[in-house]
């Protein structure tokens, strides 16, 4: 059961941490290899990890050559490997190394799997490379041809032995590992794909790999293909100091990939042993998995393969009841790229699928006009910048763009100027109608107290604004052959921050309606850095950027506008499109996603910050994070799904951003929320270890 004891603990929330080890090794000396092999497995184990990777051959080197026919070496192999095998008994970590091992005769390049005292199963490289540099056929036998299936060894009898071997973790949900060995991944079809149908979760790959000239990026393209293909961990831990250069170079290239992702990489040439490491995601494999079809659909095609495969199964001893956080960094925000070298190319990209979108749909519908709103808000003013872009792509001038400010009974003056400033320096058809008039008229025709002098700012006060700016929009667009662009984004969406139907949730085709309200705040940031129009445009951009985000449809105190502010009724932007990635993109328990937010969120300096000024970075603390996901869920799953089901047209964006029934997202608009909110209870409400 989790309790405030164990909950901050990764292996409580489908995390396990696993290391890649780079040693030094001498070519033939067991003895030093075997010291360096467990000081690096005692280093992996003392910062929690649970399994530990290294290099193919690892015990006695890889560069032996015909020393590998030598007796001497081979016995020394087998009192190597007991000295590990009786070291593991203390230390709460899989290790697998890699040794030649005889067999029926023969000999293997094999990955030992040892975990306390005892060894679990010998992985047999199937595939040895016997050209150019390599001779391997030389001195070993492919798994094919191995005669028998276990193997006595270190005083033990009966070894799983192969190369069909699939380690089962009882207790640690999703956790299946298989081993394969450096050339076995540069196959067609590698071992590893059919062990991943089979379950395999996380791969390991023991490798030499000798350096040439461009071939490190090769390799990594090499993993982290495979890592996504098999959706899966993989793990590459190559030689690194101390092989033998009379005619090769090494560079102890050691990865982690996640399902194409790279999360940790060594630093190549060290002279230096390395251990790298990164916190595995289980529930993200497992999850995506389920949803790819084709994952499960390929797997049946090749299943008299898939089910060959010999299961080890075993438990661990997991360290869980001691406070372990995410030693992986996820971006606090996850839809915009972490990586500065990706978010220039990303922003272009989410820009021109908008772009693209309202281009196609106006070309097809043969019309040639947009009336948009355009409030000085954040949301109107990147689906303004996005329709001046179509217009220039489709070669059409500005003024085809109707935009209306339609200022109402709590419209700033902030707001109000730079919605006309835009207008105006971006060159399209600037118009004005205040709505004031007509909401009276309708406040009048329901009977509603604020016509007769009581100051009740109620739903229906706020709605009659929505709709008739709504309203007006379309019947415009009736009159001057036009189409409604919509500007309500993803993150309203999720929350059902919104006024359905005739409000801002309707229009003929809604540009922004995929992506969440952190992305539009950085594509804004990026075309004024970018100066994608002019000067005074990016001027203007900056401002509205730091506009208080508010519906203004509240009348503050004289000096207190705006009365509303947003973030203070449905929680932090930034905070709920965290939670509302992991949620639609992942589908976890909010007891991981706010274990995930706190681990993320709740260092101010800590964590990746794409082009956020200093002055407007959070953090939260765990009782803050609790508030808001329950916040989040309550709205998300069990009062706004109808809004949604309804939703126009809109391109999707990004892989995690689509609420489109029609797109990513289809679900009953009258669920309940129980069941998440029942989870939520479990997260505590403050942290001991916390400051505040």
């Amino acid at each position: 059961m989790m309790t405030m004891k164990n909950y901050f603990n990764i292996y409580r929330h489908g995390f396990i941490r696993a290391a890649v080890c780079v040693p030094e090794v001498r070519v033939a000396d067991t003895e030093f290899n075997v010291k360096s092999t467990l000081k690096m497995a005692r280093k992996a184990a003392d910062n929690h990890a649970v399994f530990a990777l290294f290099p193919e051959l690892g015990i006695s080197a890889y560069s032996n050559e015909d020393l590998f026919h030598q007796d001497a070496l081979l016995h020394a192999v087998q009192a190597a490997l007991q000295q590990i095998v009786v070291a593991s008994r203390k230390l709460k970590i899989i290790v697998v190394v890699g040794a030649p091992l005889q067999a029926d005769n023969r000999l293997y390049n094999c990955g030992v799997v040892i975990y306390r005292g005892r060894i679990l199963g010998a992985a047999v490289k199937s595939y040895l490379p016997n050209y150019r540099e390599f001779y391997e056929r030389r001195q070993f036998t492919p798994a094919e041809e191995a005669l028998t299936q276990t193997i006595d060894l270190c005083g033990q009898q009966d070894i799983p032995f192969g190369a069909d071997l699939l380690f089962h973790v009882q207790n640690i949900p999703n956790f299946k590992f298989f081993i394969e060995i450096c050339e076995d991944v540069w196959v067609p079809i590698p071992p590893s794909s059919f062990a991943a149908m089979a379950g395999a979760t996380l791969i390991g790959n023991l490798s030499a790999s000798n350096v040439t000239i461009g071939k490190s990026e090769y390799r990594q393209s090499l993993a982290a293909n495979q890592s996504a293909r098999c959706v899966a961990a993989y793990l590459y831990a190559a030689a690194g100091p101390g092989e033998s250069t009379t005619d090769l170079a090494w560079d102890g290239h050691a990865m982690i990939h996640e399902n194409g992702n790279l999360l940790a990489e060594s630093t190549r040439f060290s002279q230096q042993p390395q251990v790298i490491y990164s916190d595995i995601d289980l529930d993200r494999l497992a999850q995506d998995r389920m949803r790819l079809t084709s994952f499960s659909q390929n797997a049946r095609t090749h299943r008299d393969r898939i089910t060959t495969f010999r299961h080890i199964d075993f438990t661990v001893d997991l360290p869980e009841t001691q406070r372990i956080l995410l030693e992986r960094e996820y971006p606090r925000f996850p839809y915009i790229p972490a990586d500065a070298s990706k978010r220039d190319q990303r922003c272009y990209e989410a820009y021109n699928i908008q772009v693209q979108g309202l281009a196609k749909r106006l070309q097809a519908s043969g019309i040639k006009n947009i009336v948009i709103g355009v409030s000085g808000g954040l949301d109107s003013t990147h689906a303004l910048i996005v329709a001046a872009r179509t217009m220039d792509l489709l070669k059409w001038p500005r003024t085809n763009i109707k935009a209306y400010t339609m200022p109402g009974f709590a419209t700033t003056n902030k707001t109000y100027t730079n919605s006309v400033r835009l207008m105006k320096v971006l060159g399209v058809e600037a118009n004005e109608i205040d709505i004031r008039p007509s909401c009276l008229q309708m406040l009048k025709d329901v009977g509603h107290p604020f016509v007769k002098g009581k100051p009740l700012y109620d739903v229906t006060f706020e709605n009659i604004q929505a709709g008739e700016r709504t309203s007006h929009l379309f019947r415009l667009a009736n009159m001057r052959r036009a189409l409604v662009v919509g500007t309500g984004d993803l993150s309203e969406l999720a929350l059902g921050w919104c006024t359905y139907g005739v409000g801002d949730h309707m229009s003929h085709y809604n540009v922004n309606a995929s992506v969440p309200k952190t992305l539009i705040q950085h594509l804004i940031r990026w075309v004024a850095d970018s100066v994608v129009f002019s000067k005074e445009t990016s001027v203007i951009l900056v401002d509205i950027l730091a506009t208080e985000i508010s519906p203004e449809l509240i009348p503050g105190a004289e000096g207190a506008q705006p009365a509303q502010k947003t973030e203070a009724v449905i929680g932090p932007y930034e905070l709920q499109d965290f939670h509302n990635f992991y949620i639609t993109r992942f589908g976890y328990l909010p007891t991981k996603i706010a274990f995930m937010a706190y681990c993320t969120w709740r260092d101010g300096n800590r964590g990746l910050w794409p082009n956020i000024p200093a002055d407007k970075r959070h953090q939260y603390i765990i009782g803050e994070i609790k508030h808001w996901l329950e916040v989040y869920l309550y709205r998300f799953f069990k009062t706004s799904q109808f809004k949604r089901s309804c939703v126009p047209n809109s391109p999707k964006v990004g892989s995690g951003g689509s609420l489109s029934p029609r797109g990513d997202y289809r679900a009953p608009s009258d669920s309940e929320a129980t069941v998440w909110l029942e989870n939520a209870k479990l997260i505590p409400d403050k942290d001991e270890d916390e400051t505040q």
